[in-house]
């Protein structure tokens, strides 16, 4: 059976955005494309190397029905919440956090000079797991397994790639999270569900997919969504790439959506702030 190759279906633009109580960073997707993006939500780049763009951080705000992907190359952020739960994440760590029925947290990027370099992610939750214990993930550098061969690096953080799987475990929509680095014009495929969403956020240089109908190039910065298909396969370009592969089942469920908390209906994200007011949000 001839597999259906993947093309980019749309190439988007990160946006200068500014969240939390004052971080630059750039907004790869979130909040007016999610049906195309299922089962995934929001993609930021929060990456900076002046201290007065990051410092000020993401103090105490809520989540509920949803998870957080944190993933730093450079830099550090401490985070705590209301359950007693505290640390930190460094560079090349990743903190899988699933709020589940509500927590209340800060994340507080520190300054160094090195800067900042990192990622978030939001991943929905299924109306069955909305209301689930939160729970976190803070996976270590050395936890995260390298597939490696002549022009390729693959960091598998969720997922499997050529056997190996990653070290994030029992999250509901059972995503794929690799990091992938390719000398100049080094080819990478990988086979999927044909019906599984996929994006790439291209961190360094640019990648092209080849086509009966020509070259699509994403560049540093941009945000590549595929068609549906079995197979992905792109080329780095004459500098060589690096760039985040993102894909998972999409849930097919409705969303009702407001800021940091999703839900399926609108009555939910009502019962969720009213809770938020009388101090009932957190249940564990």
């Amino acid at each position: 059976m001839m597999l259906m190759k993947r093309t980019f279906a749309k190439i988007l633009h990160g946006k200068p955005t500014l969240e939390g109580a004052g971080v630059h960073l750039k907004r790869g997707f979130g909040f007016y494309d999610t049906e195309d993006f299922d089962p995934f939500l929001l993609f930021d780049d929060f990456s900076n190397t002046e201290a007065e763009g990051y410092k000020a951080g993401f103090p105490q705000h809520p989540h509920r029905g949803m998870e957080t992907v944190t993933y730093l190359l450079k830099g550090e952020v401490v985070h705590r919440d209301n359950l007693g739960n505290a640390g930190s994440i460094g560079a090349g760590a990743v903190q899988w956090m699933s709020a589940g029925s509500g927590i209340v947290h800060e994340e507080m990027p520190q300054v160094h000079a090195e800067g900042i370099q990192g990622f978030q992610l939001w991943v929905n939750l299924p109306q069955i797991a909305k209301m689930s214990a939160p729970q976190y993930q803070d996976i270590r550098p050395e936890e995260i397994p390298t597939v490696a061969s002549e022009g390729s690096e693959v960091k598998v953080i969720a997922g499997e790639y050529q056997g190996v799987k990653g070290p994030v475990s029992d999250i509901s929509v059972h995503p794929t999270y690799f990091d992938i680095t390719l000398v100049a014009e080094r080819e990478f495929s990988f086979s999927l569900p044909a019906v599984h969403t996929l994006f790439i956020y291209v961190i360094e240089g640019d990648v092209v997919c080849r086509s009966l109908n020509g070259e699509q190039w994403v560049r540093a910065g941009d945000i590549g969504l595929m068609s549906l298909g079995d197979e992905f396969e792109v080329y780095a370009g004459n500098n060589g790439a690096r760039f985040l592969l993102v894909s998972g089942a999409p849930l097919n469920e409705p969303i009702a959506w407001g800021g940091p908390i999703v839900m399926n209906t609108e009555a939910e994200l009502k019962e969720a702030f009213a809770e938020l007011q009388n101090g009932t949000f957190v249940k564990n």
